[in-house]
């Protein structure tokens, strides 16, 4: 009886698909991160996309060339310095230097959006893409 046990070889299909699920929180994450783009919200703009990452790397293999890019862009990112903003007080004015860094910082973060979004359709988790074998459902 062991044996037989032993012999059987079982499939690591989960019973419960969550995709529904997972696309439903990357599509709130993606909201979350178009807002904070939109406020000039940095660090909460790439904590967004940081969020997207993992959901989306569950199926990136360990040293691809999809991990490999987002961890380019990711400590090219990290290399400018805090994504926070200081308030300023007073008369204390933004400098030009930091007005350049805050336009690399936002550059960088709209190319790791770029990427996530180009690897979310790849994946098949983004932009639905006409597919001939869905054609039997017409007839």
């Amino acid at each position: 009886m062991a044996d037989e046990f032993e012999e059987t070889s079982f499939s690591k299909v989960s019973r419960i698909n969550a995709a529904a699920l997972i696309n439903l929180i990357i599509a709130d994450l993606w909201k979350d991160s178009y807002r904070h783009s939109r406020n000039a919200e940095l660090s909460k703009w790439n904590a967004d996309l940081n969020c997207i990452w993992i959901e989306l790397a569950g199926d990136v293999d360990e040293d691809s060339d999809d991990e490999k890019e987002f961890t380019k862009i990711d400590n090219a990112l990290a290399a400018t310095g805090s994504l926070y903003k200081q308030k300023s007080t007073g008369f204390k004015q933004t400098t030009p230097d930091e007005l350049k860094n805050f336009a690399k910082q936002y550059r960088l973060l709209m190319q790791k959006a770029l990427f996530l979004k180009r690897l979310q359709n790849k994946q098949g988790k983004g932009t639905a893409y006409y597919d001939d074998a869905d054609d039997y459902m017409d007839g």
